[in-house]
């Protein structure tokens, strides 16, 4: 039945609604249109929590839900101070936002609803839809081994071939340290996961 009362808790989620608040009452000078990168990244995570959030909330995980909408306004906040702010993709994020906050913190979603301007009620609104396209990630970490060892991690494109990926992991300067020069005996990809160099 739960540990030891901790007003910490208490002081955290207080402190997250507060960013909420700020987040959706400042008003900012657009910056005109934020970059392709910007948009894209706010869009990617935002399907992404709306994913995470729409599982956990059939699994009754409400935890993690608060923990995933936190991460997500603190993306929303770098977004904003590159020039989101006013930006198709910034409206979207606020819109599903409020629709995922409304079941945690039911009032304060339906004041921020209403201050946006939008049709009374936002628990009257269908859940948002995934946009699985928008939340698939373009790149990936890939870890490199050297005798099984960790020695860097690369990032590369989602669906690289095993040749292309193996090619990057060699050309490291940190790789080719630990290599110490040697010539690799072989190499082994496991796809999208990681290259482990044996010399």
């Amino acid at each position: 039945m739960g540990g030891p009362w901790d007003s910490q808790g208490i002081e955290g989620s207080s402190r997250w609604l507060r960013r909420v608040w700020t987040a959706f009452t400042e008003q900012l000078e657009s910056a005109g249109q934020p970059s392709q990168e910007v948009s894209k990244g706010l869009r990617r995570k935002l399907h992404q929590t709306l994913q995470a959030v729409t599982e956990d909330f059939e699994s009754f995980e409400f935890n993690t839900i608060i923990a995933a909408l936190m991460e997500l306004m603190n993306e929303m906040y770098k977004a904003r101070e590159q020039g989101a702010f006013g930006s198709p993709a910034w409206q979207e994020a606020e819109d599903v936002y409020l629709r995922m906050l409304a079941p945690i913190a039911p009032h304060l979603a339906e004041e921020l609803w209403a201050r946006l301007g939008n049709p009374y009620s936002v628990h009257q609104q269908p859940w948002p839809e995934v946009d699985a396209e928008a939340a698939k990630e373009d790149e990936i970490s890939l870890i490199v081994q050297v005798n099984g060892k960790l020695r860097d991690k690369i990032t590369v494109p989602v669906g690289i071939s095993d040749e292309e990926a193996q090619k990057i992991a060699l050309a490291s300067e940190t790789v080719q340290r630990f290599m110490e020069g040697k010539t690799p005996r072989k190499v082994i990809v496991v796809q999208g996961k990681l290259v482990n160099i044996v010399v």
